[in-house]
């Protein structure tokens, strides 16, 4: 079985897709076969995935192995309207073993498999899954990618807070954009003074990445 990594994030646009990226990247650079998958993609219009398209040109410059791996497989259910793939698909139940299925046949060609969610941890699914359940459902690890803008200590500790109380093994990583140059002087001190290891997705990938393999 492959090493599974879930990449969450504080909330929707934090960086999640960019963050996956790199993660491939890093990982590939190390010569580890990688893999990837966004099991629920919406804002999916006439068949394009914004995000599952990015993700599987990547991979499979990376993998040989993904040559043949089509943007079903990367992306198994979508739905048009940019929402919460409960509103999106109008509760439709997750059909949690056909993406067992398609998490097995993918860790078949990678060493480290990386799962994309969407939204934050409690955007829900259907009735059943919000997307913290699907970490534990799929046993894997977590990325919690947060913000850099005013706002972020709570939003922070909040959904760090969630993956503490679900036993999740987990690693935060700070996705800071230009636009966010009062962080320093707004919330960089209380994580600092408080102990908190403040890693950044764009300048500690690759430690981000062997932290994560470590888990």
């Amino acid at each position: 079985m492959a090493k599974r990594i879930f990449i969450t994030a504080t909330n929707t646009d934090i960086g999640k897709t960019y963050t996956t990226k790199l993660l491939l990247k890093s990982f590939a650079a190390r010569g580890l076969r990688v893999g990837v998958i966004k099991p629920v993609e919406t804002g999916v219009i006439d068949g394009f995935c914004p995000d599952g398209h990015e993700l599987l040109d990547l991979v499979q410059k990376l993998n040989p192995e993904f040559k043949d791996i089509q943007i079903q497989d990367i992306v198994p259910f979508t739905y048009e309207l940019p929402a919460a793939p409960f509103v999106a698909s109008n509760n439709k139940i997750l059909d949690i073993k056909t993406l067992h299925v398609k998490v097995q046949n993918l860790e078949k060609l990678c060493d480290v498999l990386i799962i994309e969610g969407a939204g934050g941890l409690y955007v829900p699914i259907d009735e059943k899954y919000m997307m913290i359940d699907l970490i534990q459902e799929l046993h894997a690890c977590a990325l919690l990618v947060t913000h850099c803008s005013l706002g972020c200590i709570n939003d922070t500790l909040l959904s760090e807070k969630a993956l503490k109380d679900e036993n999740i093994p987990h690693v935060v990583a700070f996705n800071c954009k230009k636009e966010d140059n009062n962080f320093l002087h707004v919330s960089l001190p209380y994580f600092e003074q408080s102990g908190f290891e403040v890693l950044k997705v764009t300048d500690d990938i690759d430690t981000l990445s062997q932290l994560l393999y470590n888990l």
